[in-house]
């Protein structure tokens, strides 16, 4: 499909006519907007979920994708998938967004959610974790975990609100493919997980999430039977992320909590199991002493680098050695005594996978895969990532067939889709933009500073936050400051404490749903972030009424996957930069972009400092991708803008 297609169709069909003015949705949803845009896109879903083939969709802020891809799944006769991109967005669309289309459509689907097993609570491991603990802290917050557990039906931790991600109490209270012991386990008939599964594989529509909906793909194919109901169709939301998400999960890796937590569990089997063993639990804990040892070899935190660099380090390859030894002896231990119970049977499978892992990710790098580690707070991890998915994912979609239809508000750069469909493998696929409908050019204004120095500039940031303050005091505060690197940020917050009258909130400061309730709450505020705050966050009205850009946010330089893809594609004749880093960072741009005009009332600046925008030819590659906003290069532009919204006159 062409986007001069899309422009031929005068009338909705008969799925967009349900979202007509004088449809089911407009009649039963309270200030239901009709959007010929949503009702165009959600005939030409239905007809991808009725003729087969795939279709991938850019639809613009304000289209209302979610209702025009939901109208056509609940009248589809056979059965749906929808995948999104977090946990969060699952609940938002199977809590709100989906019962509101099929209460208006009267549609009878049965429908169900479904998250990936580390969401739901594991009885077992809960009892085991409660007979081991002593100290003081994580006892009283298992037991109340088990008090909750009492009275939970789904045994979603989404129901525990105090439960952060990377909360060390999850491990500790979920179960793994490694550590799930089966039918074999006392608290089968009341396992969450299974119960879950068994609702989804019963259901006409399922919600899952982008890692559940590969680790299906992956499973099938291993031969292990699938989580997911074999589907006619498949909708991929927030398909942008995609690509990333396959690289992950595709990827092999070992990190320091995967080898303490079997440490952990191997001294709680062995208690249970095997308490005459001593050799167990001794080999345990010179596991946990080996990764240590390691931890403290490779020394520098907050670091992305290739294992190549380290290892032929002596401390690092004397640290690894260790490692790997303390590993067998356990993984010996555990095939001796895995006859004596079903958990350290399980622990037995795991150190001999860990094993094979870690030798795979300290291998000298193969054809197609680059070997790398990454140190980041408590978190040591050891990778090997293949710098291309296109293959897997095409053939694990062939393997499932059906309709496929990926949507985003971010797919396409210059309004071609060659670089996603490309990173996926997407060979045939229709293509399409819907425009968004709200009217930047008059609730806009692109403002890039004159006099900039290259953003590669030791004085470059203190620059460009004297050229955004005057912004900042046209537009009363009400602003993100968004950053392409956590180092900006830190040095942007350290200069701009105590400099503004308005609240200042910083990434990393609370979490992120406290900062942005702060935010709104607030009115005035101005938020500093980087990474998550890029996309995902939907602040409307004139809390937020600016938003900053930093830099144009090419990946950043040294990075270990990113250099072995440049030097790959450089290798293969290609042009890493127009081939794979422009249109990376012009998608990335589009979402912190999509940040500021929300809603048809909304207006705002924005503000991108980086001086390549408009002086360097692929600029304009940049430019064509964002909507079609007004620009300027003079603060007083912006000045007068927010006095004409605020009806200040000139």
């Amino acid at each position: 499909m062409d986007d001069a297609a899309v422009e031929r169709e005068d009338a909705p069909g008969p799925v967009g006519a349900l979202l007509a003015a004088d449809g089911p949705l407009a009649e039963h949803i309270q200030g239901f907007n009709p959007r010929p845009a949503q009702q165009s896109l959600a005939d030409a879903v239905g007809r991808t979920l009725a003729a087969g083939g795939t279709l991938v969709a850019e639809a613009g802020t304000g289209t209302g994708k979610t209702f025009a891809y939901l109208a056509p799944a609940l009248r589809q006769s056979g059965r749906v998938i929808i995948s999104t991109g977090t946990r969060h967005l699952q609940d938002q669309l199977f809590g709100r967004d989906l019962p509101l289309v099929r209460r208006a459509l009267g549609a009878a689907a049965d429908v169900a959610l479904l998250k990936g097993r580390n969401n739901y609570l594991c009885r077992h491991r809960l009892a085991l974790a409660r007979n081991v603990e002593r100290a003081p802290q994580p006892r009283a917050r298992l037991e109340k975990a088990a008090r909750w557990a009492n009275t939970t039906k789904s045994g979603d931790l989404a129901e525990l609100d105090e439960v952060v991600e990377d909360d060390p109490l999850i491990p500790r209270i979920t179960s793994t493919t490694d550590n799930c012991l089966g039918q074999e386990c006392p608290e089968v008939n009341d396992c969450h997980v299974l119960h879950a599964r068994r609702r989804a594989q019963q259901a006409d529509l399922v919600v899952v999430n982008h890692h559940l909906l590969l680790a299906d793909m992956a499973l099938r194919d291993d031969g292990f039977g699938e989580i997911l109901p074999t589907a006619d169709a498949v909708i991929v939301d927030e398909a942008h992320q995609l690509p990333d998400v396959a690289t992950r999960f595709f990827s092999t890796r070992v990190s320091n909590h995967q080898l303490l937590e079997l440490a952990r569990d191997t001294r709680a089997a062995a208690t249970t199991e095997a308490p005459e063993r001593a050799e167990l639990p001794e080999a345990a804990s010179g596991l946990a002493t080996a990764v240590e040892g390691l931890e403290a070899a490779l020394g520098e935190r907050d670091a992305r680098r290739p294992w190549e660099e380290v290892a032929g380090d002596a401390a690092v390859t004397s640290a690894l050695e260790q490692l790997e030894e303390a590993l067998g002896v356990l993984a010996d231990e555990l095939t001796l005594n895995a006859p004596r119970g079903k958990a350290l049977e399980a622990a037995s499978r795991r150190a001999d996978d860990l094993r094979e892992a870690l030798a795979a990710v300290t291998a000298e790098d193969s054809p197609g895969e680059v070997h790398w580690y990454e140190r980041g707070g408590r978190t040591l991890a050891l990778h090997a990532t293949p710098l291309e998915v296109a293959s897997s994912f095409r053939y694990h979609m062939a393997r499932h067939g059906g309709s496929w239809v990926f949507t985003s508000a971010t797919l396409a750069v210059a309004g071609r889709f060659d670089y996603f469909c490309g990173r996926l493998g997407l060979r045939d696929a229709e293509t399409a933009v819907w425009e968004s409908p709200f009217d930047h050019r008059r609730q806009s204004l692109l403002y890039v500073p004159e006099g900039l120095p290259d953003p590669r500039a030791d004085d470059y940031l203190p620059r460009l936050l004297e050229k955004v303050e005057p912004v900042l005091q046209a537009s009363g505060g009400r602003a993100f400051l968004l950053f392409t690197s956590h180092r900006a940020l830190a040095d942007a917050a350290k200069r701009l404490e105590g400099r503004l009258p308005w609240p200042l909130f910083v990434q990393g400061s609370a979490p992120r749903g406290r900062l942005l309730e702060q935010f709104r709450e607030a009115g005035n505020g101005v938020l500093l972030g980087t990474g998550s705050f890029w996309e995902g966050v939907d602040v409307r009205g004139e809390a937020l009424s600016c938003v900053v850009i930093d830099k144009l946010p090419f990946g950043a330089p040294g990075d270990p996957v990113t250099d072995a893809r440049i030097q790959a594609l450089r290798n293969n004749g290609g042009n890493p930069f127009m081939d794979f880093q422009i249109p990376e960072a012009a998608i990335a741009l589009k979402q912190g972009v999509g940040r500021l005009i929300r809603d048809a009332s909304d207006y705002g600046v924005l503000v991108i400092g980086d001086p390549r925008l408009v002086e360097k030819p692929y600029g304009g590659l940049f430019l064509n991708s964002l909507p079609e906003m007004t620009r300027t290069r003079q603060v007083e532009r912006v000045e007068r803008f927010f006095r004409w919204h605020r009806g200040e006159g000139e």
